[in-house]
């Protein structure tokens, strides 16, 4: 009889044991699911991205509109995202109202305000005052099936539908000729302008760098990473006199190694981009070593400024 109980008491704690082991496996797929709702959130949006544009071209193909020199920004339909895919804490009235249609644009503060715009849009506690200054500028619907000329109609019927002043539709023209375009773009940089870009009218939208989209510039710019820190001499001992940067390397290649001290600020060469920062420089052209001439430091790259926002 003392043997049935005991063998029946060590079943009883055999299956207790395995009913708790069940439980808290289950608990901790539970515990597990919200944060890969996350993660899935933040994946990366499939941006159609531009390349450079060179003399040649039948312009009569292209729409033409303005660079804008800030951070470029994706509405999923459901929230505001970075192009690295980070979500944006914008103010809740800033996207209320915005349709489950994505919409690529530019989240723009005005011409030579790039920092201000990062300032405000990396917070994770959004400044209602900062973001009163704030528009996203709207140049492309992503699911949009037809070619961006048909986009542009639809486009524009999105926003005015919408109906908000921080809302508001890229406009786009045709040039002629490439001396128009070239005074175009004299225009818009005396008057501080970023440059221009150029869509190919019978283009679709797909993600990637493609020559369906070119960026039309005075000056070329390109990204390096920092790998390390010069001291500086004369009226900046104790500071930074150069960054020492690193750009990717091409097949076969070893990485190539140069020096930025040019275009750094005061406040940048006392608390300069950390190593491992990726940096977005200016150049003209190439010397015959392959580096680039006249390279002068711009900023640090916006979605890598972006990716950790501030409080």
């Amino acid at each position: 009889m003392h043997s049935s109980l005991a063998a029946a008491a060590s079943r009883f704690k055999a299956g207790s044991a395995c009913v708790k082991l069940l439980l808290l496996g289950l608990l901790l797929v539970l515990w597990m699911a919200p944060a890969k709702t996350v993660h899935a959130n933040e994946s990366k949006p499939a941006l159609m991205l531009a390349k450079v544009y060179h003399p040649g071209l039948d312009l009569r193909d292209y729409w033409v509109s303005e660079k804008y020199d800030g951070m470029r920004g994706y509405w999923d339909g459901q929230q505001l995202l970075t192009r690295g895919g980070q979500r944006v804490f914008a103010p809740v009235w800033f996207t209320a109202g915005w349709p489950e249609v994505p919409m690529d644009g530019e989240l723009w503060a005005g011409r030579e305000k790039f920092q201000q715009t990062v300032s405000t849009v990396r917070k994770k506690t959004p400044d209602d005052d900062a973001w009163r200054s704030i528009r996203f500028m709207v140049f492309d619907l992503p699911a949009h099936g037809g070619t961006f000329t048909e986009r542009i109609p639809a486009l524009n019927a999105h926003v005015q539908k919408i109906d908000q002043p921080w809302l508001q539709a890229v406009p786009q023209w045709k040039v002629a000729s490439h001396q128009a375009l070239g005074q175009l773009l004299t225009q818009n940089v005396k008057a501080k302008g970023e440059g221009l870009m150029l869509h190919r009218g019978a283009s679709l939208y797909r993600g990637g760098r493609t020559d369906d989209l070119l960026k039309v510039k005075t000056h070329e710019d390109a990204e390096a990473v920092v790998v390390g820190h010069t001291a500086g001499r004369g009226k900046y001992t104790g500071a930074l006199g150069a960054l020492l940067v690193e750009m990717p390397a091409l097949p076969g290649q070893q990485p190539l190694r140069f020096k930025i001290g040019t275009g750094l600020s005061d406040a940048e060469r006392l608390s300069p981009p950390p190593i491992g920062a990726t940096v977005t420089y200016r150049y003209q052209g190439f010397n015959d070593s392959g580096i680039p001439r006249f390279a002068s430091f711009l900023r640090i790259r916006s979605d890598a400024q972006a990716s950790k926002p501030t409080e």
